[in-house]
Formats: C-alpha cells, sequence, structure tokens
C-alpha cells in the first residue's frame, strides 16, 4: 500500500507489505519491496538495462487500458497510470527510481513490484489517492509471465532499432569499400601463407556478406523471440487473467511499440524455458564471430608501417604508445575484439541461464536478460563505430598489394594447365631457392614463351575463376 501521509520524517516514510512496515527514502517513488530489494541485493551495482525498464513500463500501460476496457479498472486509476507510465516511456523522467541490482530474485519479481510501485505512487500523487501496485498496477498480471515478456520485448525493440540499423551500416561501409578495391589486387592467404591471388575488393566482399548474412539471422530469430508469455500468468494457466486480456494487451504493445508481437502458441513452453532468447543470443555470438575475423583481418593487413604487411592503411585516430613516439595502432579493431570477447562471455552465461529452467518457471531471468540486452547494444553501437571511424576511412596501399601478389611462389599454380603439376612445382622450388620470380624460371627453362608466360601469370585474371582464353 503506498503511503502518502503517515509516518514520514525528513529522511524517510514507513510503507507496508504483507511482511509488515519498511522504512524508504523520502523522495523515492518506489515502496516497500522495491526498498527489501534493494536492501537485500547490494551486489554488483549494476541496474537491469534501461530498455527493460520501459518494456516493463510499457508492458503495464497497455495493461492498464484493456484492464479499463474490461472493467477490471476504473478509467480514473488506469489513466493515471497510463500518465505516469508515459512520464517515463516519453519523457524520460522518473528512470533513477529504478535501483534494484540485477542480480535479484530470479523471476524478476522485484523489478516487476519495482515498476508497479513506481507508476502507483505517480498514480496516487495525481489523484490524492491511493492506487495499488498489487490490485491496480499489476492487475491481471504475474511477474512469471510480465517479466520474461518484458525480455523478449525490450530485445526486439532493440534489434529492431538499434542493431540492425548499425549493422546495416557497417555493411553498406564494408560493401562501398569492397567496391573502391575490386581491382587492387593482393596475395591471398591460407594458413596464413601465400595463397593464389585475390582482389582487395573480394575481400571485402565477403566481409559485408558476412555482416548481411547477420542480419538475415536476426531477423529469423525475432519472429520467436517476438513470441510473448503474457497471459500465462503465475505458471501458464492464465489464472487470474480475464479472457480478452492477454490479445488486448499485446494489441495495444503493436500499436504502440510497432511491433509484431504474438502470443505464445504454448504458455507451459513459454513459461518454463527461454530457448528463443538463448536462440537470439547464439544469432549475436555468430554475428560477433564474424565481427571478429573482420577486425583480425584489418589489423593483418594494415600491419607496419614498415615492418609488416602494409596492404591497407586505417585511420589514425590517437597516439599509439606512451613511450614510441609517432605509433599508432589499430584501436578501432581492437575496440572490436574486445567486444567479441564479452559477447561470446555473455552468450555463456545465457546459455547457462537458459539451461537453468525448472518445472513452471525459468529462474535466471534478470541475468539472460542483462547479458542479451548488453550484448545488442554492444554490438550496435561498436558496429557503427567500426563504420564510420575505421572502414569509411580505409586506403588501399595498391603498389604493396599488387608486389604481393606478383611475388607469391603460388602464382605458379596458374601455370598447372600449360606445363603440368610437376614441372610447376619444381620452377615454384626453383623460384625460391634461387630468390627470382616465377617469369623469370619459366623463361629460363624455355617452358613458356613470353606472351604465354604473359598470360598465365595475370595475377588480377587469376582473381576472376580460371584461365582466360
Amino acid at each position: 500500500m503506498i503511503n502518502l501521509n503517515e509516518n514520514q520524517t525528513d529522511e524517510y516514510r514507513v510503507e507496508h507489505d504483507s511482511m509488515g512496515d519498511v522504512k524508504v527514502p523520502i523522495d523515492a517513488k518506489w515502496a516497500a519491496q522495491t526498498q527489501r530489494a534493494v536492501e537485500n541485493f547490494p551486489i554488483s551495482g549494476t541496474t537491469i538495462e534501461k530498455a527493460l525498464v520501459i518494456a516493463l513500463i510499457n508492458i503495464k500501460k497497455a495493461a492498464a487500458a484493456v484492464n479499463n476496457k474490461l472493467g477490471i479498472l476504473e478509467s480514473e486509476i488506469s489513466n493515471a497510470l497510463i500518465e505516469s507510465a508515459d512520464e517515463i516511456i516519453i519523457n524520460s523522467k522518473f528512470l533513477d527510481q529504478f535501483p534494484l541490482d540485477v542480480y535479484q530474485t530470479g523471476s524478476g519479481t522485484s523489478s516487476n513490484m519495482n515498476a508497479n510501485e513506481v507508476l502507483a505512487t505517480l498514480a496516487s500523487e495525481k489523484l490524492g489517492k491511493t492506487v495499488s501496485p498489487n490490485d491496480h498496477s499489476n492487475a491481471s498480471q504475474s511477474s512469471n509471465d510480465v517479466f520474461p515478456s518484458s525480455i523478449h520485448i525490450a530485445a526486439t525493440v532493440e534489434i529492431k532499432e538499434l542493431l540492425i540499423p548499425n549493422l546495416e551500416l557497417l555493411a553498406s561501409s564494408l560493401r562501398n569499400k569492397s567496391n573502391d578495391f575490386q581491382l587492387v589486387v593482393k596475395s591471398g592467404r591460407t594458413h596464413l601463407m601465400d595463397a593464389t591471388p585475390v582482389t582487395l575488393g573480394q575481400e571485402f566482399s565477403g566481409y559485408a556478406t558476412a555482416i548481411s548474412i547477420g542480419i538475415e539471422r536476426l531477423n529469423d530469430v525475432l519472429k520467436r523471440v517476438q513470441e510473448i508469455p503474457l497471459g500465462g500468468t503465475a505458471v501458464g494457466t492464465g489464472l487470474n487473467t480475464p479472457a480478452g486480456f492477454t490479445q488486448g494487451v499485446i494489441a495495444e504493445l503493436n500499436n504502440n511499440l510497432n511491433l509484431n508481437l504474438v502470443e505464445a502458441r504454448d504458455h507451459f513452453e513459454a513459461q518454463g524455458a527461454r530457448d528463443a532468447l538463448v536462440e537470439a543470443s547464439g544469432t549475436l555470438r555468430t554475428i560477433a564471430v564474424s565481427l571478429y575475423k573482420i577486425a583480425n583481418d584489418l589489423r593483418w593487413m594494415s600491419s607496419g608501417p614498415k615492418c609488416g604487411l602494409r596492404e591497407i592503411h586505417l585511420p589514425d585516430l590517437q597516439p599509439g604508445s606512451s613511450i614510441m613516439p609517432g605509433k599508432v595502432n589499430p584501436v578501432i579493431p581492437e575496440a572490436v575484439c574486445q567486444i567479441v570477447a564479452q559477447v561470446i562471455g555473455n552468450d555463456a552465461a545465457v546459455a547457462f541461464g537458459g539451461a537453468a529452467g525448472n518445472l513452471e518457471l525459468n529462474v535466471m531471468l534478470p541475468v539472460i536478460g542483462r547479458n542479451l540486452l548488453e550484448s545488442i547494444r554492444l554490438i550496435a553501437n561498436v558496429s557503427r563505430i567500426f563504420a564510420t571511424k575505421c572502414i569509411d576511412g580505409i586506403e588501399a596501399n595498391v603498389e604493396q598489394c599488387r608486389t604481393y601478389a606478383l611475388s607469391s611462389p603460388s602464382i605458379g599454380t596458374s601455370l598447372n594447365p600449360y606445363i603440368g603439376y610437376e614441372a610447376t612445382a619444381k620452377v615454384i622450388k626453383k623460384s625460391l631457392a634461387e630468390n627470382k620470380d616465377i617469369r623469370t624460371i619459366v623463361l629460363e627453362e624455355g617452358l613458356l614463351t613470353e606472351a604465354e608466360v604473359d598470360k598465365a601469370l595475370d595475377v588480377l585474371s587469376m582473381t576472376k575463376g580460371g584461365i582466360l582464353k
């Protein structure tokens, strides 16, 4: 019960719940159950993600509207709850009133009640009378269906509005560089050893496609993430939820948030397991693995400036050493690699949490939500920075790339159709032993004419597949 006037001091007021009285800071919008959780879980100092708070409040807003339509809530209470929710959602007010640690009750009950209490307090202040966090804010709901639904909603919103647009930006930047570098021929490398030629543009095309496929994976998994357990209440049976509530709230949420949420096809699966969130996290891990490959390739290709590969130049962003003047490091790719390490760790936590569904409820919800949403945010932000501060400014060292292509013994592979595998192997070995290029050895041995060898050793033609005749 929200206590507006009694038992107040300058520092705290006394609130009451089913376990008794609790002292709450005088200016706090939360009440007894939130305060108990504040005192019980001073663990990490990390609160739940803002996106998750907003998703919770959006559910409460939609529930208030539908409960009014169904005759569960009076119009003035419903309207006050909706207005209070909008102050948080639209105006970003009172976000400091969600102080709970990530590591709390496994169902997210503490955070659900935090949302209920804050909205009830704000609504009480508007109406000048008590609005109940349980009977009004939480009407027709349970933490067990609301909190996991809020994770699904927050993940959907963040993937659609933050992650995919930034991945699209990165894919576009990579594709632009692929076009810019389509004629920049270089040595390919397999096992980190010289291989037949490729173009720098072909490498960047591979990077762009990897990110585009990652976006495809996200769009596919969103179909299952948008399937929410709302309406199952405590154990999946829907106890205390009136007919039409679930469908009404989902319709409100879809209208308010421009989403395609659907009711869980089986509330017992949806209540006891979080497989869609585990799948989403696995998709993020896959994208992170792609990012790691791209970032590390760029580090290799830009190594130098004198003693490395020097095939490309990354934008100079900051001094790279406190002791070596003039040194500049590939700081953005390094940041990308660190994010990948964090995302893979987060995915391990999500997978472990997802495996902890016991009977009718998974009780690792806050840690699943925390790690999934952090991974979304980290990949989104680093993808934007990767595109704008690194990829867009990459320059090719065209002559160095071509020198490597011509110097690679593996270009001798293109001689196979002309002189055969065994003869080609001998040419390559002699080239390495005498430190002469392949062309010179072929001509010295009288194996081909100048015209034939120049045609066979056209390194750009080698990148297009087959021998051009």
